[in-house]
């Protein structure tokens, strides 16, 4: 453990499964639901066109919320900034596992995007802050090794659960793993 200043020594590693525990949930939900589109179509009687919007508006809401992330960073504490996205991410992922109409999974995907938008670089922001120049690579290494792997198995695993789960399930099997990190992320 090391000091930044006169400030207390910095818990580095649950910091750091912390947030690589929030932004490989984050990322691996934006590559999940692709391969359960069909069964979202049938399930809420959707067009091809109109179910595509749930890909679609997350990634609109991500790509307005990175640059937005720099005023808050500047705004908020990191830590506070943290916890809210990944309430907002989490309240969003609950919003879509109970959703009964497509217009309620697009509320949830959109409160999933704001939050994810917000975890991404503000993590950057927070390996930067916490760790000293010349421990910076590697630690945005293995960042980036777990942005690497959420995708990559992300449809994959998608597909195999709508195969034997309903397609819900994706929403729930990631609830819990957002709400310990809430938990772990409030402790640390």
């Amino acid at each position: 453990m090391n000091t930044v200043g006169s400030e207390a020594p910095i818990k580095r590693t649950p910091i750091m499964l912390v947030l690589i525990s929030g932004a490989f949930v984050a990322i691996l939900n934006q590559t999940l639901l692709g391969t359960a589109l069909p069964h979202i179509m049938d399930d809420l009687h959707l067009d091809a066109n109109t179910v595509q919007w749930l890909q679609s508006i997350f990634m609109l809401v991500n790509g307005i919320m990175i640059p937005i992330t720099a005023f808050l960073i500047g705004t908020y504490t990191t830590r506070s900034l943290f916890l809210t996205a990944m309430a907002l991410f989490t309240a969003g992922t609950l919003v879509c596992a109970i959703a009964p109409s497509f217009t309620f999974l697009l509320s949830g995907r959109i409160l999933q995007a704001a939050g994810a938008g917000i975890i991404m670089p503000l993590m950057q922001t927070i390996l930067m802050l916490i760790y000293p120049i010349e421990k910076r690579g590697t630690a945005m290494g293995l960042f980036g090794l777990v942005i690497s792997f959420a995708p990559a198995i992300g449809p994959t695993l998608s597909g195999y659960i709508v195969e034997h789960f309903p397609w819900r399930t994706l929403f729930f099997m990631i609830l819990p793993i957002a709400i310990i990190d809430i938990i772990i992320a409030y402790v640390f």
